[in-house]
């Protein structure tokens, strides 16, 4: 019995030794590891998410008009994600030559011209000439299944929009994107509709 009870002391010696050795890292380490609640996201809402995935999916790239700068072109944020301005003529070119060899897109970036015809950058403002009226279930049809406006027996959205790339992304990462284009500054502006080719797109 007296060796039990030698153990058991033993054993109790052991332990508080052990959790002596531990440096104040491990000790603080251990009690976050059982009280600590779960990390916040480093986005303080889903619409801050939103911004951070337009900006570096390139969003800008096609639907925020430019404006010459010292270095060239660079984005005109006061008309941020406005799309192709309505009132900015295409300038003159040879479209069917042009459609005939490849693809080219306007100074400001928001005109593609190539064997599709002429497709203008969409306004994605939150005003209702943009998608100020849609639902979140139009966005995932535009970015799921590429279909314009949203509508899923509208026409295919034309390039340079790679919906084909964009439909990977997660659900959580659609509505977040929703939720920040919701809530920019609303820039009324109606694109033009995309024009038709000159002539029949070339075989492959």
């Amino acid at each position: 019995m007296q060796n039990q009870i030698k153990l058991f002391l033993s054993s109790i010696c052991l332990l508080g030794a052990l959790a002596a050795c531990q440096s104040p890292a491990e000790k603080a380490d251990s009690s976050k590891s059982e009280f600590q609640e779960p990390a916040l996201s480093e986005f303080a809402s889903k619409a801050a998410l939103g911004e951070h995935l337009v900006t570096i999916a390139g969003c800008h790239d096609c639907h925020t008009p430019k404006k010459m700068g010292p270095m060239g072109p660079e984005l005109d944020m006061d008309r941020a994600l406005s799309g192709h301005p309505a009132l900015h003529p295409l300038p003159d070119l040879d479209r069917k030559d042009l459609e005939s060899k490849g693809v080219a897109a306007t100074q400001g970036l928001t005109a593609w011209i190539g064997p599709w015809g002429v497709s203008f950058a969409s306004n994605i403002t939150s005003d209702a000439t943009g998608i100020g009226n849609w639902t979140e279930e139009q966005f995932f049809i535009a970015l799921r299944e590429g279909k314009s406006k949203g509508i899923a027996s509208n026409r295919q959205m034309l390039p340079p929009m790679p919906y084909e790339m964009f439909r990977h992304m997660t659900d959580e990462e659609i509505k977040a994107i929703f939720a920040f284009l919701k809530s920019t500054r609303p820039v009324d502006n109606v694109v033009p509709e995309p024009l038709p080719p000159l002539s029949a797109p070339p075989q492959p």
